[in-house]
């Protein structure tokens, strides 16, 4: 008997700044996910390290390995990945073959490569009135019969049934035979998918953690998550209740991490913020139980999630695209320059800064007194008295900005 498991990870695109219709929509590309067992008694997950690797190139970069105990005998097992169709990317929508925005999907299983297919199913968690009526959407994936369903061409992301007046979303399934045998398994799963950017978010990376307690032990026995910022400095913020009370670790390269209290709209919550520069974050527990899923965000989005009071407003920069959040310019440059009376000082100092922001980001001691004051007052700041000024590291974003701000 095959079971049809599935795992999720979510994953977000949002339109280029300079596109003005659409700067403040978010468009989701993938919806990607963790195995996720939705049958299964005998197989449990033993151990789990969860490696997401962010760069410059918009991309994020997954690497899961897993070792799964089999209790019982063996068996084979049908598994999938959903990807979440585009929306709202300016692209043509095509309804076959591999998802227009995964690249390098491979699963390696007991050290042999599976073969994966794909197809258009119903999105996970949707409920046509026929999967309510026969049952059959509440386990898996359920492929779309396109003589009663048609593609809506004035919103990318559903499909339309005439005979029964409702519409629904698709995905992109990604899925595979795999052969467990009687005792311990291990999966290697890649790919790596488009992030989010735009008008306040850099990047977004959420991750769907509550699948993996549907195996049979409702746990990670082992569980370790790794982030890391791969030639580039990243400054972002971890979202996930179930992280808190266990403290992150740089484990390689440069980073700060520390834990602020924040309001996600409907309360407070503790968020861990990080910046690491070409480095790897650690997280470890054992016996991992969760009830909720983690969510990685550029840290910019802390302009909308907390009152920084007293503090010292902070400056946000990210060298993989060309976007730089501020706060209150003209209300909050006195705290740093006092001689600043008016508007037309306030951008040029601000122009500077913007100028300087990748040389900050690097580490760069600068020699000037009124920038070594301002950058020393942002918590992010990591002085690196070895870096020289080497402008060869610098992203066309990067650049685009250094000029614009001259």
């Amino acid at each position: 008997m095959k079971y049809l498991l599935k795992f999720k990870m979510v994953v977000a695109i949002l339109i280029s700044m300079v596109t003005a219709a659409q700067a403040n929509d978010a468009v989701y590309f993938v919806n990607g996910s963790h195995l996720q067992p939705l049958q299964e008694t005998d197989i449990a997950v033993k151990s789990e390290v969860l490696t997401i690797t962010i760069r410059d190139d918009g991309f994020a970069y997954v690497e899961v390995d897993y070792q799964f105990m089999n209790n019982g005998q063996a068996k084979d097992v049908t598994m999938g990945f959903e990807a979440q169709a585009p929306y709202n990317d300016g692209n043509e929508v095509k309804l076959k073959g591999a998802h227009p925005h995964i690249k390098d999907f491979s699963v390696v299983m007991n050290g042999n490569a599976l073969t994966y297919r794909n197809g258009i199913v119903f999105s996970s968690g949707e409920m046509t009135q026929e999967m309510e009526q026969t049952g059959k959407g509440k386990f898996g994936f359920v492929p779309i019969d396109f003589k009663q369903w048609k593609y809506d061409d004035e919103n990318s992301e559903r499909f339309y049934n005439a005979k029964t007046d409702e519409y629904a979303s698709y995905s992109f399934a990604y899925y595979f035979d795999a052969h467990f045998n009687k005792g311990l398994n291990t999966v290697r799963h890649t790919y790596a998918y488009r992030m989010s950017f735009g008008v306040g978010k850099a990047f977004e990376v959420p991750y769907w953690l509550l699948p993996a307690m549907r195996w049979a032990n409702h746990q990670i026995d082992d569980f370790t998550l790794r982030i890391r910022a791969d030639k580039c400095t990243k400054h972002f913020i971890i979202d996930c209740t179930s992280f808190e009370g266990t403290p992150f670790r740089v484990t390689e390269g440069k980073g700060k991490t520390r834990q602020m209290k924040v309001s996600n709209g409907d309360e407070d919550v503790m968020v861990t913020e990080v910046v690491l520069r070409n480095g790897t974050l650690e997280w470890h527990r054992n016996n991992f139980r969760t009830d909720s899923d983690m969510t990685i965000l550029s840290a910019d989005q802390l302009d909308y999630m907390h009152e920084w009071g007293n503090e010292a407003v902070p400056v946000y920069h990210d060298s993989g695209v060309s976007y730089m959040g501020w706060m209150s310019w003209v209300g909050d440059f006195s705290k740093y320059f006092p001689r600043i009376r008016n508007e037309q000082q306030v951008n040029k100092m601000a122009a500077r800064i913007q100028r300087n922001l990748p040389y900050a980001h690097r580490g760069y001691v600068f020699k000037d007194a009124t920038l070594r004051k301002f950058f020393e007052s942002q918590w992010w700041y990591m002085p690196d008295p070895t870096w020289k000024p080497d402008t060869s590291s610098f992203s066309p974003c990067e650049k685009e900005m250094i000029n614009s701000s001259k």
